[in-house]
């Protein structure tokens, strides 16, 4: 199964933007890296610079590293700026 993960208030706390502050949710991480472990593809999915034009590429890869984040793929700017998804296949971080 390919699963996409969002990163901001999923495995981190994030207040707005204020990514270089962010803190990770190991019990979110723990369950994204079990679902590695089980062969799933896990690819973090982030709007990380999409409104202001910033590029978080590598402090995204050094918070990954340093959080102990397993993946195949982080994409970044590619995800749309929203306030609520609706979507068949979703599922909240606490229903895992």
């Amino acid at each position: 199964m390919i699963i996409y993960v969002d990163i901001d208030n999923t495995i981190c706390e994030t207040i707005g933007s204020d990514y270089l502050n962010s803190r990770p949710i190991h019990k979110n991480i723990d369950k994204i890296n079990k679902l590695y472990d089980e062969g799933h593809v896990i690819i973090y999915w982030t709007a990380r610079g999409k409104v202001t034009g910033i590029n978080w590429t590598e402090l995204t890869a050094q918070q990954s590293s340093d959080w102990g984040c397993k993946y195949h793929d982080v994409i970044m700017n590619s995800k749309p700026a929203f306030d609520l998804l609706i979507d068949d296949k979703s599922k909240r971080i606490e229903e895992l």
